[in-house]
């Protein structure tokens, strides 16, 4: 890609940039009709591959962070970006509860042993910002646990960009009637019953509470060297696009740095 069309993108691209944004600010509405959603996801999964194999080659270690609201995409999103991976420089983490193991550790200790080698790229399906995330508005942590986070968190991923890994947060926004429209899809579908549990309907009661974590969560933790990128995902064709997108953007850049 050359250097024109990177900066076509970037601009493009802008405005996911989470840099002093709060989630009642963002637009929800932007979609993709079906016809033009399945052209450029070709296009760009082709592109992915490609990119993929030159990170390798490289040896740049990646990290893709999805977060987002229950019922948001993470998983069809996820599973759209890696789908034309060369399996065997990838690996999707799906982070659930710690064990009882884990728990017996600092907390970032488990992410610590699922960091990618040179030239591989982590996609992690919830992260360690469930800290400052469901753990602080669940109780999980103790206040004064979940409020030092925030630098944790920063000097984490300092020490991983500095020892040259990529890392990409996305968090994948909709809003509270698109979600319950979700929940009741996933509950009359008997192929995706099993992905409701009384959790998500208990996190949906503290939504506001949610979006006070989300939003705190997004500018004490957006850095230059790992900003977040706030996705409108209502329509789940714009989303899935919207994030190949930006990893195209972000893995040409980290290429370009180390020529």
């Amino acid at each position: 890609m050359d250097k024109a069309k990177i900066a076509k993108l970037a601009k493009s691209l802008a405005k996911h940039t989470a840099e002093k944004v709060r989630l009642r600010d963002v637009d929800l509405s932007p979609k993709l009709d079906k016809k033009e959603y399945k052209e450029r996801r070709k296009a760009y999964q082709e592109q992915l591959l490609r990119l993929q194999l030159e990170i390798r080659n490289h040896h740049i270690p990646s990290v893709i962070v999805v977060e987002g609201w229950d019922a948001a995409g993470k998983g069809g999103t996820i599973h759209r970006l890696v789908d034309k991976f060369d399996p065997r420089s990838y690996h999707v983490h799906p982070v659930a509860a710690p064990s009882h193991e884990e728990r017996a550790h600092h907390y970032l200790w488990r992410f610590w042993r699922d960091l990618p080698a040179r030239g591989r790229i982590a996609v992690f399906d919830r992260s360690w910002y469930g800290r400052v995330l469901v753990e602080r508005v669940e109780g999980y942590a103790k206040t004064a646990e979940w409020q030092r986070a925030y630098d944790e968190i920063n000097q984490f991923e300092h020490q991983l960009a500095v020892d040259g890994h990529l890392i990409i947060k996305f968090f994948l926004h909709i809003s509270k009637g698109e979600q319950k429209q979700r929940f009741q899809a996933r509950s009359s579908n008997p192929l995706k019953a099993w992905k409701m549990t009384d959790e998500d309907y208990r996190n949906r009661r503290k939504w506001s509470q949610y979006e006070s974590a989300i939003d705190d969560m997004i500018a004490r933790t957006h850095t230059q060297q790992a900003p977040w990128y706030v996705i409108p995902a209502n329509d789940k064709r714009y989303a899935r696009v919207a994030v190949q997108q930006i990893c195209i953007h972000r893995f040409t850049q980290a290429l370009a740095d180390r020529l």
